[in-house]
């Protein structure tokens, strides 16, 4: 039987390419100015309101993580550690590699800068919204407590703020998904080993079956089934699972990939002078960029920014919720830590790499293409093979947490007792994300992401005054010597 959508290859490309042009003006509408300025503005208020105090106690944030304060009887499913390496195994991941990429192929060197700056003042934001998750728990249909911000916006403003608690959740149903992650690690191995090899299909398109003409290759789909019986392995153990895995890979990654830069960066030591003052200079000329518009550096660098370390976004928050603590503050300053690892130390070495490899002016290659091409070139021979090691391990603990975020907001709209279905969509995503193309998948979170980022920081804005109540409360304590 004729079926025009599975055999027409021009009218399958003319959905994909509309889907994509939809994708692309929401999120040139929502990633506009006002969002801008409500993160970063957002983050400046959080700074100042709080007189610098989280930034001058990070040392305790430190302290914390040891283990020192540790309860066992807390409230709570996993240590603090655990909770920071949950989180950071979904922040640091393809937005800190293939994320920074596009973030100088659009932007240029500029946005790297910007990225800076919101990952400073997403400091202060994630020790706001992080201490809220852990002040304002609320409990599921099962009794089990939950935290995150549908809970602190409802237990924290009220019930009459519902609607913004449920439009969070309904965004991060597919702002969890983990479709990017899955696109480019697919993708690197793709064009680093198999396209080298001629292995898996790599030049066999098999879109026409499935409606998407000859834009999806055999390799694709062989690596997209792959991914997901990794990952099914591990997400439906929960969080236990999840944070014991992280706490285990997460160091390991951050490790594999800081030596390798740091030995691209030691070969080209000359140029560095050169290119941080490109990235300055750039930051506020944006020559590099489309137009050479400084506002859209600016919009790039915090959009690139938030995607890589989630600050004001809200989805740290759902797993610094499950911290086994009764002090909220001290999960905050544990919090504060990701942009600091995350953006500062992991964006800003893959940025140098890109830069000092002199890969980052090529035109026609993004993504994770662009890095694997410094990589190359910084480390020839080893260096593609290296950060398919690294980015494996990035995105495949990126997609264990991702998936615990979509539980927890399914669990928030139907119910504990069917969140164990958002698993079944969320292993498909992981399949689908293989096959489309960057744009589509790029595009689709960035939407998302923007979305959960207003009631985010609505909810936390508005509670403001609670955090600063309970840190001035805290610290009375603790320097009174009248806690353990």
């Amino acid at each position: 039987m004729y079926n025009p959508l599975f055999l027409n290859h021009e009218l399958n490309y003319s959905i994909l390419e509309r889907l994509d042009q939809i994708l692309d003006t929401f999120v040139g509408l929502a990633w506009g100015m006002p969002l801008v300025v409500l993160l970063v503005g957002g983050g400046l208020f959080f700074l100042i309101y709080s007189r610098f105090m989280p930034y001058r106690n990070l040392r305790h944030g430190v302290e914390i993580l040891t283990g020192k304060y540790e309860d066992p009887n807390a409230p709570g499913d996993i240590t603090h550690f655990q909770a920071l390496s949950s989180a950071l195994a979904a922040t640091v991941g393809m937005g800190n590699v293939s994320g920074v990429a596009i973030a100088i192929t659009v932007g240029g060197p500029g946005a790297i800068f910007w990225m800076w700056i919101s990952a400073l003042v997403g400091m202060a934001t994630k020790f706001f919204t992080c201490t809220l998750a852990v002040m304002y728990r609320g409990k599921d249909t099962s009794g089990k407590v939950q935290g995150g911000p549908m809970y602190y916006i409802t237990e924290g403003l009220g019930k009459k703020w519902k609607p913004l608690a449920i439009f969070f959740s309904l965004a991060g149903l597919i702002g969890a998904t983990p479709i990017f992650q899955s696109n480019q690690l697919t993708q690197i191995i793709r064009d680093t080993i198999f396209a080298e090899h001629g292995w898996f299909g790599v030049d066999t398109f098999v879109g026409a079956g499935i409606g998407l003409g000859d834009s999806v290759r055999l390799s694709d789909v062989f690596m997209g089934l792959i991914f997901v019986g990794l990952v099914s392995l591990v997400i439906f153990g929960g969080i236990k699972r999840i944070g014991s895995v992280a706490a285990r890979l997460v160091p390991l990654m951050v490790f594999i990939y800081v030596i390798s830069v740091v030995y691209i960066i030691l070969s080209n030591v000359t140029d560095l002078g050169y290119y941080f003052s490109l990235i300055f200079t750039d930051a506020f000329t944006g020559q590099a960029a489309a137009g050479g518009a400084v506002g859209a550096v600016i919009i790039t660098g915090v959009q690139r920014a938030a995607f890589s370390n989630e600050a004001g976004i809200g989805m740290e928050a759902l797993a610094h919720g499950a911290a086994k603590t009764r002090e909220p503050v001290r999960e905050g300053l544990v919090a504060m830590i990701e942009p600091a690892i995350d953006t500062l130390l992991v964006c800003t070495m893959t940025a140098l790499a890109i830069l000092m490899t002199g890969v980052w002016d090529l035109e026609g290659i993004d993504g994770i293409t662009l890095t694997a091409m410094a990589f190359d070139e910084g480390i020839p021979v080893f260096g593609a093979y290296i950060l398919i090691v690294a980015v494996s391990i990035f995105s495949i603990t990126t997609m264990f947490t991702y998936s615990y975020y979509g539980t927890k907001c399914l669990n928030f709209l139907a119910g504990a007792e069917r969140q164990h279905y958002y698993n079944y969509f969320y292993i498909a995503s992981i399949f689908f994300g293989a096959i489309f193309t960057m744009d589509i998948v790029i595009n689709l979170i960035d939407g998302m992401f923007a979305m959960m980022a207003i009631p985010t920081m609505t909810g936390a804005l508005l509670l403001s005054p609670k955090v600063i109540e309970a840190t001035k409360d805290y610290f009375r304590r603790k320097n009174n010597g009248e806690m353990d």
